[in-house]
């Protein structure tokens, strides 16, 4: 039986926005960095990892709520998510890696140019686990955007191992440490494809380092 992501949708929000709300989120560093870019104007991207959505999608409630947008697959289940996102304030640009990618990122682009902060989940959405693929570092150089990795600590989780992404569901009123690591920043002009890659290498190691002693 098929689903219908609209009908649904409201109640995946409420049990969502309910279960967040139980969580206690700190920042741990780098807050600071995000409000001087935002404060003088600055296109502002963050880059996570797909198995850290839940967490860091519920900090944004919490924090600068109304204030992002993202990129969500063009597929079904990617049809529920971008439903419940748009129902807590997220906006949404419908494409991924494998499908529709350059047609999201323009539309992710347009949003963070009327002031939105754009997310990326940067392994998504079918992976390689933490494996950086290039279209972050491609529209934060095409927007002149920083790029900041973001991370997050949970005390208490459960970790769906079969997932490709080791998903990670918070437990009811566990502690969220939150940590965003030093803005990446690109020089304008064309890139070279070995340029590209190689600043996808370097986020990728920036996203490990923002998290240190991670797990």
């Amino acid at each position: 039986m098929r689903f219908n992501p609209v009908r649904i949708a409201p109640v995946v929000t409420f049990l969502y926005r309910l279960w967040v709300r139980s969580i206690r989120f700190r920042n741990v560093e780098g807050f600071e960095r995000l409000l001087e870019s935002l404060d003088a104007g600055r296109p502002v991207m963050l880059a996570i990892w797909h198995e850290e959505l839940f967490a860091l999608t519920g900090y944004g409630l919490s924090v600068l709520p109304g204030r992002y947008a993202t990129v969500v697959s063009d597929s079904r289940d990617g049809e529920l998510i971008a439903q419940v996102l748009l129902r807590i304030g997220f906006l949404t640009a419908r494409g991924s890696s494998t499908r529709g990618g350059l047609k999201a990122l323009k539309q992710l682009r347009q949003h963070m140019e009327a002031g939105r902060v754009g997310v990326i989940t940067v392994d998504g959405p079918r992976g390689p686990r933490q494996k950086v693929k290039d279209g972050a570092v491609y529209l934060a150089q095409r927007s002149g955007a920083q790029l900041f990795p973001v991370r997050s600590r949970l005390s208490s989780k459960h970790v769906f191992q079969r997932s490709w992404d080791h998903f990670q569901l918070p437990m009811p009123f566990c502690t969220c440490e939150v940590h965003l690591g030093q803005p990446m920043e690109f020089a304008p002009g064309k890139m070279t494809a070995e340029e590209l890659a190689q600043g996808s290498r370097l986020l990728e190691q920036a996203l490990r380092d923002t998290l240190p002693h991670g797990d």
